[in-house]
């Protein structure tokens, strides 16, 4: 009986162990192949709620340069760079640079805590079904894409940035 049990056990441990292996290696070889917004094209349009319930839709921002960054709570370098945005966003939001922060669709209560812990007034919004994260080919995080004022994308950024960095990107995408 005890050999049958540790069987068993070898063999769902071994299925799952060879799954993970799988899915790695699936994730690795496709991750080149997922469209991704590309650099020169229109930004994907999109209406999201923020944690008030309020809408905010990508195209309304039009004439304006859009920090649009893709981040969680749970995600370390999105907890580095988030004050260093909320300082570039209080120097550019009255020159027409606006920052969007869509969150990877957690909890109400989880953002709401992070966002008062780092004092982000900027936009908050929430992509519980993650269909603009897969419009804009999102992974890992944090992603960042700078959006011209015609609504067109000028780069994509796929690592944590510093404060210089956020600096010379809203000097970009200043109108």
């Amino acid at each position: 009986m005890k050999k049958k049990r540790r069987l068993a056990l070898r063999t769902i441990i071994l299925t799952v162990l060879l799954a993970a292996i799988f899915y790695t290696l699936y994730a690795n070889l496709t991750k080149d192949t997922r469209k991704t917004a590309a650099v020169g094209e229109e930004a994907p349009d999109f209406v999201l709620k923020d944690l008030e319930g309020n809408e905010h839709r990508l195209s309304d921002y039009r004439g304006k340069g859009v920090f649009l960054n893709f981040w969680g709570t749970w995600c370390k370098p999105c907890k580095t760079e988030m004050p260093y945005m909320e300082n570039q966003y209080q120097q550019y939001k009255d020159q027409g640079v606006e920052i969007i922060a869509v969150n990877a669709g957690e909890t109400n209560l989880a953002i709401e805590t992070f966002a008062k812990q780092y004092q982000l007034s900027f936009p908050i919004v929430v992509d519980h079904t993650g269909e603009v994260q897969k419009a804009y080919g999102i992974y890992p995080l944090p992603a960042t894409f700078l959006i011209s004022p015609d609504g067109k994308i000028v780069d994509y950024i796929e690592q944590s940035l510093t404060e210089d960095m956020i600096k010379n990107y809203m000097e970009r995408i200043k109108p």
